[in-house]
C-alpha cells in the first residue's frame, strides 16, 4: 500500500505542556486506521494537528508526499483532507442543505449526489440542523465533510452519545465510505467496534504511541482488552 498520510516525530504543545511528543503514525491509501487512548491522551490533538487547527512545533506531517505541517486549515481541505470534529459542530440555525453547502463551498456539487449515504438527510433537508436528533446531526456532520470530496476523512468520536441504532448506522456508513475510495483515520471511544471495522490501530498514551498493530492483533492483545474493551484477563 501507498502511505497517504505520514506523521513523523511530531510534537504539539499547549504552552509548556506537550500534548504530543515523538509522535509517528502512517495511514495507507484505502485503509481505515483507528487511534485508541484514554481521555486526554492526545487523540483529538492528533486530528487537529493533521487538519491544520494546531501546528506541530517539531516533526513533520506529509499528505501524499506534500509537507502540510504548517499549512492553513483551508489549504489542507483543498488538498483533500476533511475533519469531522468531536461534538459534530454543525450550524444549528441553518438548514440541512445550508450546512451541506458550507461543506461544498470550494467544490460546489449537487447535494443529492453527495448525500446518497444519508437518505434521512434528504427528508430533513429544509429542517434546521439544531432540530435534528444526535444521530442525524452526526450524519449531517459527516455529509458536510464529504461534500469537499476528501481523499482522507478524519473522524473524532462519531458514536459519542448516540443511541445503539445510530451507532450501527454510523459504522455501516464508514464501511461504505471506505468502499467508495475514501481513506479514514478514526478516533472512537467504542474500541471494539472501531477495531472490528479498522485495518490497523495505534494506542496512544500521554501523547506518545505505545502500541501499533493490525486491528485483529490489537483485539486479542491483553493490554488492549483490559484497558479499552473492559475485559477482565485472568492471570
Amino acid at each position: 500500500m501507498t502511505a497517504m498520510l505520514e506523521v513523523t516525530g511530531a510534537e504539539v504543545r499547549y504552552g509548556a505542556v506537550p500534548a504530543l511528543h515523538d509522535f509517528t503514525i502512517s495511514v495507507n491509501e484505502g485503509e481505515i486506521v483507528t487511534l485508541l487512548g484514554a481521555n486526554g491522551a492526545g487523540k483529538t490533538t492528533t486530528l487537529r494537528m493533521i487538519s491544520g487547527l494546531h501546528h506541530a512545533s517539531l516533526g513533520m506531517v506529509r499528505f501524499n508526499g506534500v509537507d502540510i505541517s504548517h499549512l492553513a486549515a483551508h489549504n489542507i481541505v483543498e488538498l483533500g483532507i476533511s475533519h469531522v470534529p468531536e461534538g459534530r459542530r454543525i450550524f444549528p440555525q441553518m438548514t440541512v442543505l445550508e450546512n451541506l453547502d458550507i461543506g461544498a463551498f470550494r467544490k460546489p456539487r449537487n447535494q443529492a449526489a453527495k448525500t446518497e449515504l444519508f437518505p434521512i438527510l434528504k427528508d430533513r433537508r429544509k429542517q434546521q440542523g439544531g432540530n435534528l436528533s444526535g444521530g442525524e446531526q452526526q450524519m449531517l456532520a459527516i455529509g458536510r465533510a464529504l461534500m469537499a470530496e476528501p481523499k482522507l476523512l478524519l473522524l473524532d468520536e462519531p458514536s459519542m452519545g448516540l443511541a445503539p441504532m445510530f451507532v450501527r448506522t454510523i459504522f455501516e456508513i464508514l464501511g461504505t465510505i471506505r468502499q467508495q475510495g475514501v481513506t479514514v483515520l478514526l478516533v472512537e471511544q467504542n474500541a471494539a467496534k472501531a477495531l472490528q471495522l479498522a485495518d490497523r490501530g495505534y494506542v496512544l498514551e500521554t501523547g506518545k504511541i505505545v502500541l501499533q498493530d493490525s486491528a485483529d492483533v490489537l483485539l486479542s492483545d491483553d493490554r488492549v482488552r483490559m484497558a479499552y474493551l473492559g475485559e477482565d484477563i485472568e492471570a
